[in-house]
């Protein structure tokens, strides 16, 4: 039996914030079940605002989310997680006192403890430290073991915001291989815009809460005077 692929994300007029405070002004978007959207804009646009709107963990004023067409708005965060939405955030937010394991047990939701070593296969690095504690893993490490608990609850849409920030170049690479085998839909916001830009099939820009630009992601790298009107930055050739 043929079944539809499971992940297309639609965003409208999303207006959102903190309390009162208003920081996403009518922000649309879409994202087809499988593809990759980068989240670009300079720093303090609204792109960790709208990764936390998506889940549940701001203050929506108007707007809807719509997930394989069922609308997520009225949900609570764990409503929203249990509908597919798999969230990565900033902070990481690993478990310091638990090991790797009991960290990425944490993410089964219900599954078998068997389904771990789909987090190992994918890095195999947290299959060496699993018996090490949170707070004993490097940077690299601890984003990998976030990235690792989120898939292991089986999302169809990975929500990343920043997973590159402060790590080695070795590491990111190793990191955004591993993403690239995933079969998801996936939302990144990154600093890192040549590896943003590489890794997406089209990319959003945000300035102020509002977005000023949307398309594909190859032809926006291509276009330096558009980087540099609402990034600050060309890359190099």
């Amino acid at each position: 039996m043929h079944t539809e692929p499971r992940g297309a994300l639609e965003v409208a007029d999303l207006r959102a914030g903190y309390g009162k405070t208003l920081i996403l002004d009518g922000v649309s978007l879409a994202v087809p079940a499988g593809g990759r959207l980068a989240l670009l804009g300079r720093n303090g646009v609204g792109k960790t605002t709208t990764l936390a709107t998506l889940v549940g963990q701001t203050t929506r004023h108007g707007g809807s989310i719509r997930l394989d067409g069922v609308d997520l708005s009225g949900m609570n965060s764990s409503a929203r997680a249990a509908a597919g939405l798999g969230y990565v955030p900033q902070t990481r937010d690993i478990f310091k006192s638990l090991t790797v394991e009991e960290n990425l047990v944490t993410g089964l939701k219900g599954r078998p403890r068997c389904a771990l070593a789909e987090a190992y296969e994918l890095f195999p690095r947290l299959g060496e430290r699993r018996r090490n504690g949170g707070g004993e893993l490097s940077g690299g490490e601890q984003q990998m073991l976030s990235v690792a608990r989120a898939l292991l609850g089986k999302p169809t849409v990975l929500l990343l915001d920043e997973p590159l920030e402060g790590l080695a170049p070795v590491i990111c690479d190793t990191l955004m291989a591993a993403l690239s085998k995933l079969d998801m839909t996936i939302v990144l916001v990154e600093q890192q815009v040549d590896r943003a830009l590489d890794f997406a099939d089209r990319v959003v820009f945000l300035d102020r809460g509002r977005v000023v630009h949307a398309g594909p992601a190859a032809q926006a790298k291509a276009d330096s005077a558009l980087l540099e009107r609402h990034l600050g930055v060309a890359l190099a050739a």
